[in-house]
């Protein structure tokens, strides 16, 4: 036992409390028998499956008790109906964090589904193969917390983790003509965990729960727990440092306390009550996965994957804004494939012309064709990578309007000028990313054209965080397009809130997670 009382004792100084005490810790670890946690360093949060079920009898839901509950069930009988399934099942209905979930174990028991939530590592099992960290035939990894014993195969580790959250998992690598695939994936039981890989649990529980066992002072203070994604080596992030700290500052205002997470987090979303992305989206990226997990785990959610969905694809919203009668740009959609002259394809629009890619951001896969001799070799080049592409009418304008919509009212107003010589806000075209300058304006001073746009468009996504590119030329309003996740940088967007901008976002937070709360969610 001492070889693991260090990397364990905080489980056991956070459970010294007597029960019912504000600094009781809301964690239970749930296991067949007392027996199993014996290697560890003991913790009253330590419960048997039989008396966790048992509690059932005498349950009452209570905002205080539950909410804050984190269940990590550890038993072993985890197929349908099991005992271990019915840990997560009743967990889950007590309004307890569970891990893994139901879902997740369902997902386990039918290799269909595993193979739907793993198909997308045959790029990595085919690098780690070409440095050598796959050999032989077949090779049995054991993940714990998303970690594992081998360093070369730690980023396999965590992506199986990330993709289905159970905290001990097996997995079972083959090698069949020269390719490596996935198996079988199945928990592992506690008690059948060597001596170095319980060790490896031991430090990896700390680690993934750290934000679990938070002092007692933290508890008391904050009613909510919000995550705020966020990738440190992004270039053009939505939002800089200083927004950030202003982005909690304001939430622990409000009494909500905000934590800076990444993608190696995504296992512990279920901890949270909110998830706010400040990072940039895309649908094939794990922005997207992270939101869909989130959302599932009942947590409220900016940017709600429906938002990344309909706000990341141009040709998404080229058709939705025509359809809706929303002023935009005029426009055709090009398809790869169609043998129709390209002449007879762009119709009535005369050049110069922008060809954009779908999913393009910050002014990248977006070009300007001034001939049809340019958008022929241009839209060859783009149609390696997309299916269709969106060809618009060229709009000069000197600057584009950006309108932040939250929760259907209008937070910001900003103009973002193009960058000097070119002719988009974002000039890619030397080694460094240059941009135009800005002005930040007080809505009311924005013309009510811009304005009925904007909100026009927004309420045909949703009622997420949204921000709306306009351009204006004399009195034409169009909309470029809507983003599902608007820059607010200090010093830009804040320009006439101050910091009652970071205020009044979180309080949307706030009135969300309350209104999950009242629900019963």
């Amino acid at each position: 036992m001492a070889r693991l009382t260090g990397m364990l004792a905080a489980i056991g100084r956070h459970a010294a409390a007597p029960s019912g005490s504000p600094a009781m810790c809301p964690l239970r670890i749930v296991v067949d028998r007392l027996e199993d946690w014996h290697p560890y360093y003991p913790s009253e949060d330590l419960i048997t499956a039989d008396d966790f079920l048992a509690q059932d009898r005498r349950h009452r839901v209570t905002e205080a008790s539950d909410r804050t509950t984190h269940v990590i069930n550890l038993c072993s009988e985890l197929d349908y109906l099991g005992t271990g399934y019915y840990v997560s099942l009743l967990a889950q209905a007590r309004g307890q964090r569970v891990l893994p979930t139901v879902e997740t174990l369902n997902e386990l028991s039918r290799k269909a589904l595993i193979d739907l939530q793993l198909d997308t590592l045959a790029p990595l099992l085919g690098e780690l193969a070409r440095q050598g960290s796959l050999t032989g035939d077949s090779l049995t990894l054991r993940v714990l917390f998303g970690e594992c014993r081998e360093p070369a195969l730690s980023r396999l580790a965590r992506k199986l983790f990330e993709r289905l959250p159970c905290p001990l998992l097996e997995a079972r690598l083959v090698r069949r003509h020269d390719l490596w695939r996935l198996a079988r994936l199945r928990p592992v039981r506690l008690r059948d965990l060597t001596l170095d890989e319980q060790d490896l649990f031991a430090s990896a529980l700390n680690r993934h729960s750290r934000q679990v066992w938070r002092t007692p002072k933290a508890r008391r203070r904050y009613r909510f727990d919000l995550a705020m994604l966020v990738d440190p080596g992004e270039a053009l992030p939505p939002s800089n440092r200083s927004a950030l700290k202003a982005f909690i500052r304001a939430g622990r205002r409000l009494g909500i306390d905000v934590s800076l997470i990444t993608r190696r987090d995504a296992a512990r979303l279920a901890e949270f009550d909110a998830l706010f992305i400040r990072e940039t989206t895309a649908l094939d990226h794990h922005t997207y996965r992270m939101a869909r997990l989130a959302e599932h785990e009942g947590l409220v959610v900016i940017d709600a994957p429906r938002d990344i969905l309909r706000c990341t694809n141009k040709v998404y919203l080229h058709a939705l804004l025509r359809a809706r009668g929303v002023p935009a740009p005029e426009g055709v959609l090009l398809k790869r494939g169609d043998r129709r002259p390209l002449a007879e394809r762009i119709g009535h629009l005369g050049f110069p012309l922008v060809l954009k890619v779908p999913d393009g951001a910050f002014s990248r896969g977006v070009v300007k064709v001034i001939d049809q001799t340019q958008l022929e070799r241009e839209s060859a080049r783009l149609f390696e990578d997309s299916a269709l592409l969106l060809l618009q009418e060229w709009l000069p304008t000197e600057y584009d309007w950006r309108i932040g919509v939250l929760d259907g009212q209008v937070l910001f107003a900003s103009r973002y000028f193009m960058a000097r010589g070119h002719w988009q806000i974002y000039d890619h075209s030397g080694a460094r990313v240059k941009s135009g300058g800005f002005t930040t304006h007080d809505p009311a001073e924005v013309p009510p054209a811009v304005i009925k746009a904007a909100l026009k468009a927004t309420r045909l996504i949703g009622d997420g965080f949204y921000g709306v590119d306009l351009k204006q030329s004399g009195e034409r309003v169009v909309v470029i397009e809507v983003n599902d996740n608007p820059n607010v940088d200090a010093g830009i967007e804040d320009a006439v809130l101050g910091r009652a901008l970071y205020d009044r976002i979180m309080a949307v937070f706030l009135a969300r997670m309350e209104d999950r709360v009242r629900q019963g969610c």
